[in-house]
């Protein structure tokens, strides 16, 4: 249950603020365990009033806030600084003020008696599962400060190669969506114009200039109807792909496009090997790490592959049979699982295997990159070119005649 309360600190300060309890009595003892003398609490809405609603959704803490936080921690934690201290110190310093929030509430529940992990669980928008378990497992071994400098690795790795691929990607978009924006000004806004000085010279119009007129008229005439339709399409393919059937068509997709394809299945096998090598370093359970993995993968094909291999696993099964019924898992991957699996080494296997495959991530990003340029060079220059020529030849044909 959420309350919000009223107090006033050992110094005279007013304080207003919610906390989580599961009940009014012990939200009481936790705040008077905090040394504020209460004025007023009440139960309040768990989702907050609509307005803090709407502007906590434009608000986000990115990968870069965390893996910083994550490493401020760590050193305070290196210098036996106090969980709660740590958390007042790191709340107090952040910039962002849904990550001044969020650890301003977490420091609260460690004031309050809860540990971090579960604390930290809280706020499934800012810490996956992922980071919430690895606290956990640290609390568990007493060895916070270097799970934290972990974690803050662990994110600084998978954010750069996230990022690697992600840019690979940006360029081209944005040159072929500039290109096509370019194309469709031409056809609706300058050949008209030439459409007009064509026709009236009265000349033969060869071919493929009437191929280009025709397109333009068609822009011209249906290109408010087109774009009504790709806003109303665009509209519904947005919400499909939010459901889980169209969420899997479109993960399957996307490891079917060529290059783009292989790209991502080394992008998704290079997360899956690193999280499950950092959670069982960590002592996490294999059935708990593929359950968690699953869940922050971030496609529905491998997601669902995990699922399998935990249930398997449950079963008596082993990781790289379960793995190994899948064309989507490379075999090398299930081999080096299997040697794993039959020396007691998994977590330095899955190790070596996470770096092999962020090379290969990297590799395959400057491969793209190198095809792609080139093709797009070709391609914008013969589109650019067939127009021109389609304008270009009948106006010169029409110069000459005069």
């Amino acid at each position: 249950m959420l309350f919000s309360y009223k107090a006033i600190d050992q110094s005279g300060v007013s304080q207003e603020g919610t906390i989580d309890a599961i009940s009014k009595d012990v939200a009481i003892v936790s705040l008077q365990r905090r040394n504020l003398t209460i004025s007023s609490i009440t139960e309040a809405a768990e989702g907050g009033t609509f307005l803090s609603k709407n502007l906590s959704f434009f608000e986000n803490v990115s990968n870069r806030d965390i893996v910083l936080m994550s490493r401020q921690i760590s050193t305070l934690f290196e210098a036996q600084v106090s969980a709660l201290r740590v958390f007042r110190l790191i709340a107090a310093e952040a910039e962002k003020p849904l990550l001044r929030r969020v650890l301003t509430e977490v420091a609260d529940d460690l004031q309050g008696g809860s540990p971090i992990s579960k604390a930290l669980a809280k706020h499934e928008r800012v810490f996956s599962p992922f980071y919430v378990n690895m606290v956990k497992a640290g609390e568990e071994s007493g060895k916070l400060d270097e799970t934290f400098l972990y974690l803050a690795d662990y994110l600084d790795r998978n954010y750069a190669i996230l990022s690697k691929a992600r840019n690979a990607l940006i360029y081209p978009a944005f040159v072929i969506a500039t290109f096509v924006i370019v194309m469709i000004l031409m056809m609706t806004l300058v050949i008209p114009h030439i459409s007009s000085i064509l026709t009236d010279a009265g000349q033969k119009i060869p071919v493929y200039t009437q191929v280009v007129l025709a397109i333009s008229n068609f822009f011209v005439t249906y290109g408010i109807f087109l774009l009504i339709l790709a806003v109303i399409g665009g509209f519904f393919l947005g919400r499909y792909v939010r459901t889980p059937t169209g969420r899997n068509m479109l993960d399957r997709f996307l490891l079917v496009i060529p290059y783009v394809g292989d790209l991502m299945k080394k992008l998704f096998i290079s997360r899956i090997a690193d999280n499950l090598s950092t959670m069982l370093s960590s002592g996490i359970s294999v059935v708990q790490a593929t359950e968690i993995t699953a869940s922050v993968v971030g496609n529905s094909l491998y997601a669902g592959i995990l699922d399998d291999v935990s249930r398997s696993v449950k079963g008596g099964g082993s990781i790289s049979d379960a793995l190994g019924r899948y064309p989507e898992v490379p075999g090398i991957m299930t081999a080096m699982i299997r040697v794993g699996e039959e020396t007691g080494e998994m977590g330095t296997i899955l190790k070596t295997l996470a770096r092999f495959y962020e090379r290969e991530v990297s590799t395959a990003v400057d491969t793209l990159v190198d095809l792609i340029e080139p093709l797009m060079i070709v391609t914008l220059g013969l589109g650019v070119g067939i127009l021109l020529a389609s304008v270009l030849i009948p106006i010169y044909n029409i110069s000459s005649a005069i």
